[in-house]
């Protein structure tokens, strides 16, 4: 019998999930503190990677970005793939439920952001800002909300948050991408398809796979669009077949192999870097303005009504079936959990606003929706997991 395919960091583990929320606290003590200049000076350090006829020179903050967190999304594609071959998503039904639950979670969190920013003084401009939730912070708070609650949860968050995303990149790609370099698009399709041709020689080595998502980042990232997608899509293209009878599969030997590194290096490295900014130079009227307003509004009012409406509509109808084992109160916690928008929020709101009095406003309203997000959804989960707990 086939063993069942999950991530350690996926499922409810305290220990990694505290450590990236310990990671992004001394970000933000360190980047309010005396060394603050050391902080800021060693995230925004230039860095430059020469490999043959790659040469790329970026921040460090870029290439955790843009470097070690496509691995990140290179296990979340492989976890993607199982559930729906051979998992909980392997049922339509079960699959186009997260999906257009996400649709309802990009949707309401714009539209509560433009009725706070269709005034005289409003930014309308910044709407895309509220709509993508940050899987690593997510999936976190979900590690610490408890024990007993069921694996389908993290599958559904799982598959939101990437649906979400991958929605999100796309608005990127038509808003505030410039010079698409159509050579190394190209260049990284080409790449997938042999990853794809390689997946039908059973005994191929492992290397190669490397290999394969090697280039597919590295074109990826010379063609100026997001790499979260180059490492979704190089783990679609692993076999999930065995190379040998009897044996684990390819894609769960890359899963056990990057786990640990994932789990306890990339992400917590990832928070310490992306979360750290500072409150000097904060107002009252930055903390009240529309901007502020309305991206805490849409992550925290927005996502919950979009993605827990869309879910209740589509299961009350009998389009759906609800995620095994879940209940409604569950449901609505991890819907919360989904206006955790934070790095990506951050991210798409600098290119939104590149100067440096709205993007202290966004940084507020980030925080605020965030915040707010994450103590809400863990409640309510947490209160769940004690519900289970007196009934079992």
């Amino acid at each position: 019998m086939a063993r069942r395919i999950t991530l350690d960091f996926l499922k409810t583990e305290t220990a990694s999930g505290l450590l990236l929320v310990v990671a992004a606290l001394a970000a933000i003590v360190l980047a309010n503190s005396p060394w603050s200049q050391a902080y800021f000076g060693f995230i925004h350090a230039p860095f430059t990677i020469r490999i043959g006829a790659f040469d790329e020179t970026q921040t460090i903050l870029r290439w955790i970005e843009d470097g070690l967190m496509a691995v990140f999304f290179f296990i979340v594609g492989l976890e993607i793939k199982y559930e729906v071959l051979r998992g909980e998503l392997a049922n339509p039904r079960r699959l186009a439920l997260p999906i257009l639950a996400a649709l309802g979670g990009m949707v309401a969190p714009a539209l509560v952001y433009l009725a706070f920013n269709l005034g005289p003084h409003g930014q309308p401009q910044g709407w895309p800002t509220p709509i993508a939730t940050d899987i690593a912070f997510a999936i976190a708070a979900l590690a610490v909300s408890g024990r007993r609650l069921p694996p389908t949860l993290r599958v559904f968050l799982l598959t939101l948050a990437i649906a979400d995303d991958l929605g999100a990149v796309a608005v990127i790609g038509l808003m505030f991408t410039s010079g698409l370099k159509l050579a190394a698009v190209g260049g990284a399709l080409v790449s997938l398809a042999l990853m794809a041709l390689l997946g039908r020689w059973r005994g191929a080595p492992y290397l190669l796979y490397v290999v394969g998502a090697v280039l597919v980042w590295a074109f990826t990232l010379k063609s100026g669009i997001s790499t979260s997608l180059a490492g979704v899509a190089a783990a679609f293209m692993i076999p999930i077949e065995p190379r040998k009878p009897h044996r684990p599969g390819v894609l769960e030997d890359f899963m056990e192999s990057l786990h640990p590194y994932v789990a306890y290096f990339i992400l917590p490295l990832f928070a310490f870097a992306a979360a750290g900014f500072s409150f000097r130079g904060l107002t009252l009227e930055m903390l009240f303005g529309p901007i502020a307003l309305g991206v805490a509004g849409g992550l925290f009012l927005g996502k919950q009504i979009g993605v827990f409406g869309a879910t209740a509509a589509m299961i009350a109808l009998k389009w759906v079936r609800r995620p095994t084992g879940a209940n409604w109160l569950e449901l609505y916690g991890v819907s919360l959990l989904c206006g955790v928008g934070f790095t990506m929020s951050l991210f798409i709101g600098e290119l939104a606003f590149p100067t440096p009095e709205t993007s202290a406003e966004v940084r507020v309203g980030v925080l605020a929706g965030s915040l707010l997000s994450t103590l809400a959804g863990v409640a309510v989960l947490r209160w769940s997991d004690a519900r289970r707990g007196r009934e079992a």
